[in-house]
């Protein structure tokens, strides 16, 4: 049987954290006194490790002051664990388990999450149970290295070809093309569905459709 797989980002695409992430933002920038960017800006980074979001938010800043902010990024955002899970999109749990009843298909994760992060998600949703390989930030480099996309190739013995990467980001999509992986965006993340260079789905439900596109070489 010859074996297929998806890669899904998390942030965006599998769960809508948007407001999670913008409020620890807020509250990392105003402890440090300095202007929270605006929203459009932090969720263009969504997806990035990050140290290098930082950088992108606060150019300029010193290296000492960046590896503060994030820290206090990290902190903000646990505090607000507690009052703040970020929900499944509409859809997301039905086409797991319909991708995770086919004999051939595998799941993974590539995401710019924490492992610590990343964990309290699949903890608070019932998820790990879908994916038989996990990448997370603490283990590669930032996107759009490929280097998550290569370990899931590895870790399971998936060819490139047969494997989707699902994303709602151009780091997303440049970081597919760079491990040589199908690419395919969602149009109800964090960046417009034009800046994906990609086919794009406007829900789980055309997931199936999609996916069988990609393998047969027919037009989505």
């Amino acid at each position: 049987m010859r074996l297929r797989m998806v890669v899904f980002d998390v942030d965006g695409t599998l769960i809508d954290s948007q407001h999670h992430i913008c409020a620890a933002m807020d509250q990392a920038f105003g402890e440090m006194g300095l202007v929270a960017p605006a929203r459009v800006d932090v969720l263009g980074i969504v997806g990035l490790s990050l140290p290098q979001a930082m950088a992108r938010l606060a150019p300029g800043l010193p290296l000492a002051d960046l590896d503060e902010l994030v820290a206090r990024y990290k902190r903000a955002f646990a505090s607000l664990r507690a009052d703040m899970l970020s929900p499944l999109y509409p859809g997301a749990r039905a086409m797991l388990d319909a991708l995770a009843a086919m004999p051939e298909m595998l799941l993974g994760i590539a995401t710019g999450k924490s492992r610590r992060g990343l964990a309290h998600i699949l903890a608070a949703h019932d998820l790990a149970r879908y994916f038989v390989t996990v990448q997370v930030a603490d283990d590669h480099p930032s996107k759009p290295h490929p280097s998550m996309i290569h370990a899931c190739l590895r870790e399971t013995g998936v060819a490139a070809g047969d494997t989707v990467m699902l994303g709602d980001t151009s780091h997303d999509m440049e970081m597919a093309r760079a491990a040589g992986v199908h690419r395919l965006g969602v149009s109800w993340g964090y960046h417009r569905p034009e800046a994906l260079d990609a086919p794009v789905i406007s829900e789980f439900a055309a997931l199936a459709g999609a996916l069988q596109a990609i393998w047969t070489g027919a037009r989505i």
